[in-house]
């Protein structure tokens, strides 16, 4: 039966990324691909990203590893810092894929996605929930657990991006 379910997978990826080198390792997001679909039965994965066009080469590659990207325009500031926020466009993609999916696996940590998680939960549409860091989350998304929430800190050894010229 699980070869028939239809699950999607929605990514902030500013804070799976950020929370990842915080542990310090960096994710490789062709296992994670792999990985999605094979322990969730994904069938489409969502990758939420700020957009600058010096990371074109990037963007074009996670869209070959299966993930379909949704790109938020970015502000520079005079810092140099950049500011692309993804919160808003991943809750309305959620929402506009809704009738399309079985169940939905959400991966942040980021408690400004609460009212959604609760939502998904409530209908029953909820597959689980993929905090990157145990240790840093927002605590609103705690009562998932533990039949919904599951954490990365564990899966280094499987999803970690190995650099082929460092062997």
């Amino acid at each position: 039966m699980k070869d028939k379910e239809n699950n999607y997978a929605f990514i902030d990826s500013q804070n799976v990324n950020l929370a990842i080198l915080d542990q310090g390792w960096k994710l490789d997001f062709g296992r994670f691909r792999v990985y999605l679909k094979d322990k969730y039965n994904i069938t489409k994965a969502f990758l939420f990203i700020g957009y600058l066009p010096e990371n074109q080469s990037l963007y074009l590659k996670l869209q070959d590893i299966d993930y379909i990207i949704v790109f938020k325009p970015v502000l520079k500031r005079h810092d140099g810092n950049v500011k692309g926020n993804v919160d808003a466009e991943l809750v309305l993609h959620t929402m506009i894929e809704y009738p399309s999916y079985q169940k939905a696996v959400i991966v942040t940590g980021d408690g400004d996605f609460y009212c959604l998680i609760d939502y998904l939960n409530k209908q029953n549409k909820l597959l689980g929930l993929l905090v990157p860091n145990v240790y840093k989350y927002s605590r609103l998304l705690k009562p998932f657990a533990p039949n919904k929430l599951d954490f990365m800190n564990n899966l280094q050894k499987k999803l970690e991006f190995k650099n082929p010229r460092q062997d």
